[in-house]
């Protein structure tokens, strides 16, 4: 059975204890385990007693994320001005998108290329989702409402691939277990997390299934998805969400990419069998996990920057 971190449950405590406070944060663009623990964390906080606002910088959040409890609270402001700030599933400060000079910020996440930013860092690279983090973390202190254990099974569900990545073990179904016993409906989740899909997502993923191409002897996949694409779609940030992973379903590929020309920036998201892109990941300023990963690049072209990756990949010599 996983231990709990009973060293940073009593670092937190104390520090929590000096607030009234609290604004809990996730990072840009957010996924559900980023809203699911943040949600997590906000109900738990609330039935502490403790005044807590919850934000993210992105305007437009995942639709299908709506049925969390909690989710209409999420502003893309701080208007707390002294409160101690909780930052979720974040690697580095400046994905949370907002200036938190001389705030004090508990970095909860689970991410190995985490920059270590808070002032109580929180990382269990370990751990399947930021939400398995935050449960160990405070269950000790005070248990888990209904709807805080809902989001954070959303969240824990959508990390794990529905409890399918290399780092799912028996602790982390002994969690899903007892966050069901919380009164988790595992049908109503499951409903909404998989399907209400857009009929934008649907479009967005034939565009970018059209674009596929195999490189170094199919080993490498790649998906590209310009501006204009999405925008004849419709598609959102949101209707992205596991595209990449139909590159790396074929049989041959080792290393899938998928690279979203946005307005501001070129998202890429990497995803291997084995090979660590968060090592390729990292040569661009971005992080994540060892078969998932990705960054944000600016005042790059769509070609270059794609030129650029598979240099990396070839320095790196990581295909066998």
């Amino acid at each position: 059975m996983k231990v709990p971190y009973p060293q940073w449950t009593a670092e937190f405590d104390q520090l929590l204890s000096g607030y009234r406070t609290v604004t809990v944060l996730s990072h840009i663009h957010p996924d559900p385990d980023a809203i699911g623990t943040a949600l997590g964390i906000y109900h738990w906080l609330k039935t502490k007693g403790k005044r807590v606002e919850i934000a993210n910088a992105t305007v437009e959040l995942p639709h299908h994320l709506d049925f969390l409890p909690g989710f209409s609270k999420i502003k893309t402001k701080i208007d707390f001005e002294d409160s101690l700030i909780i930052a979720c599933d974040c690697g580095s400060i400046d994905r949370l998108g907002f200036d938190l000079s001389g705030r004090v910020i508990v970095n909860l996440d689970h991410h190995p290329t985490n920059t270590q930013y808070g002032t109580l860092n929180l990382v269990d690279p370990e751990a399947v989702a930021s939400s398995e983090v935050a449960w160990y973390l405070l269950s000790p202190l005070h248990d888990f409402s209904q709807e805080g254990a809902t989001a954070l099974y959303a969240a824990l569900t959508s990390d794990s691939r529905n409890f399918t990545t290399s780092n799912v073990t028996a602790d982390v179904f002994a969690l899903a277990e007892t966050l069901i016993r919380h009164g988790v409906s595992v049908a109503h989740v499951t409903q909404q997390m998989i399907h209400r899909r857009s009929l934008a997502s649907l479009r967005i993923l034939g565009v970018a299934i059209d674009s596929l191409a195999l490189l170094h002897d199919a080993r490498i996949a790649i998906m590209t998805v310009t501006q204009a694409d999405l925008k004849r779609t419709g598609a959102q940030s949101s209707d992205l969400d596991g595209i990449v992973d139909y590159g790396r379903s074929l049989v041959t590929a080792q290393v899938a990419m998928m690279l979203v020309e946005r307005e501001q920036d070129i998202k890429v998201s990497l995803r291997s069998k084995g090979v660590n892109v968060a090592h390729i990941a990292k040569h661009f300023g971005g992080g994540g996990h060892h078969m998932a990963a990705g960054f944000e690049a600016h005042g790059v072209e769509l070609e270059v920057l794609k030129r650029a990756i598979l240099d990396v990949i070839k320095e790196e010599d990581v295909l066998s």
